[in-house]
């Protein structure tokens, strides 16, 4: 289970995220939503331990994610939106490295990261250095990172980013498993039809507030919406799509006769 409460992050006059709450229960993926500048990233960033909350409360697992944060991300696996990697390391190095980090057994570590190589498609470029990967490599690669600890919480920002179609396909069944023995996914996306179809519950921020939470169906038929992209728009107040994109159009002088 995790429990946030009464969130509070600010930079300077800008508050990032404000008084924010929600529960996820063991076994759920959540979708965390929002358009860019929402709060997101920077309640991400709070949970995994790489900001310190202005006010409130967060625990994962039983755990208060500030006082005991080094028991949080023990058990913990992250994706970021924009992954930085050593590239002067092999792929095989770096799973190595993240292993030893999460101080896992030396004798599991050459087998699991091989098997997981394997898994992920990047078995041919394990003692390849990371450099020469291409962006799809480079997220399946930290993928892997996040997962061969074996964690009790997984959160993914953007992970279908730079994924082929049949890598995608894998990643939605392998979230659907995960969450099997009552594992959590927290799952960040701009996707909203992925969103729609993989997450049990989701909340929408919009400018560090929370609009709404519940699931796909219940938020689109609380906003009269036939899809959540639709209750999205509404809830965040986007302009007329339609209007904004021939606004584009007229700045640059409009399709040529």
């Amino acid at each position: 289970m995790i429990t946030i409460s009464s969130l509070t992050k600010s930079y300077g006059q800008l508050k990032a995220v404000d008084d924010v709450s929600f529960q996820i229960a063991d076994g759920e993926i959540f979708g965390l939503l929002g358009p860019n500048g929402a709060g997101k990233t920077t309640i991400v960033k709070m949970m995994i331990g790489m900001l310190r909350p202005d006010a409130g409360v967060i625990e994962i697992n039983g755990l208060d994610a500030v006082s005991r944060s080094l028991e949080v991300k023990a058990d913990l696996g992250y994706v970021p939106e924009s992954g930085a990697l050593y590239e002067n390391l092999t792929g095989r190095e770096h799973l190595e490295m993240v292993c030893h980090l999460h101080h896992m057994d030396v004798g599991r570590i050459d087998g699991q990261a091989r098997r997981l190589l394997g898994a992920l498609e990047l078995a041919d470029a394990a003692d390849m250095r990371i450099a020469g990967y291409s962006k799809g490599m480079k997220q399946r690669l930290l993928l892997a990172g996040a997962i061969i600890h074996n964690p009790r919480v997984l959160i993914l920002d953007e992970p279908m980013s730079g994924l082929d179609a049949n890598i995608q396909s894998v990643i939605r069944q392998l979230i659907r498993e995960f969450v099997r023995d009552r594992r959590i996914v927290i799952f960040c996306s701009h996707i909203l039809e992925v969103v729609e179809r993989l997450c049990d519950r989701l909340m929408i921020l919009h400018r560090g507030r929370k609009m709404i939470e519940g699931t796909p169906g219940d938020i689109m038929a609380g906003t009269e919406t036939d899809s959540l992209g639709e209750a999205f728009s509404r809830l965040t107040g986007a302009a007329d799509i339609q209007s904004q994109a021939r606004g584009i159009l007229d700045a640059i002088g409009g399709p040529q006769p």
